[in-house]
């Protein structure tokens, strides 16, 4: 009897998608997991087909984050370094590559947090997002969400460790858009779709620009760093011209 893979990932049409798939334990991870999410997310930077990542879950959950059992075992073992999930969601958060988070059912702890690394985080009317490191004696997600809802709002959904919905999701910023269920694989697909069909270098330097305005860095010089490599050279000559033309076109 063949036992499902963990993780599954495919490349297609500029989109590298990474599917957990983990579905009788919500996706929670694991140290195997937790390893092939980060050689997938190596193998997806190294791939010039790859021009967008999006990570999903299976069969109506995201991710619940760190297998309990696990972690409670390397726990009372006295390993301090155990922490699988947390060194996947940082190398999710290293790649230069755009990454789309689509988000359906609970997102939780480590789960949460690998949303949180993600660009952009599209979520079905069924998703549900928790930082409940707090009421286990850790601290999950204090970093990257303030960048996302402002200080204020992380420190409420941190201290207290709530379930937010999807529609309070939306109105605090952590969320890009909700889409219904049934619309909500075409919704992952057409921004996906849209992004990989824009430069791949223009985008690597928009998304490294925006983090160092969002971080205190000279997203500035960035900007004019990134228009004076870029203009003018073969991607951008190319892609002009198209346009150009396509302008031109319907007039």
């Amino acid at each position: 009897m063949m036992t499902e893979p963990l993780l599954v990932t495919t490349v297609a049409g500029g989109v590298g998608r990474l599917r957990l798939n983990r579905a009788d334990k919500r996706n929670a991870i694991t140290t195997e997991l937790g390893g092939l999410i980060s050689e997938a997310m190596v193998a997806f930077d190294d791939d010039d087909n790859v021009v967008v990542i999006v990570i999903e879950g299976t069969d109506g959950s995201f991710c619940a984050g760190a297998d309990m059992a696990q972690a409670n075992e390397e726990n009372l073992k006295g390993n301090r370094r155990f922490d699988p999930s947390a060194r996947a969601a940082q190398r999710i958060a290293a790649s230069t590559k755009p990454i789309i988070a689509a988000v359906d059912g609970p997102a939780y702890g480590a789960g949460a947090l690998i949303a949180c690394t993600a660009d952009i985080r599209i979520a079905s009317d069924r998703a549900r997002f928790r930082f409940p490191g707090s009421e286990y004696g850790l601290v999950i997600g204090a970093a990257a969400l303030p960048k996302i809802v402002g200080a204020p709002v992380a420190k409420e959904l941190i201290f207290t460790g709530r379930a937010v919905g999807p529609e309070e999701a939306l109105r605090l910023g952590l969320v890009n858009r909700v889409v219904p269920l049934a619309d909500f694989p075409a919704a992952v697909d057409e921004v996906a779709s849209a992004i990989a069909a824009a430069s791949p270098l223009a985008l690597r330097w928009a998304k490294q620009t925006i983090d160092a305005s969002v971080s205190g860095g000279d997203a500035r010089g960035m900007e004019q760093q990134a228009d004076q490599l870029l203009r003018g050279g073969a991607d951008h000559v190319a892609r002009f011209a198209k346009a150009t033309q396509r302008i031109v076109g319907r007039s």
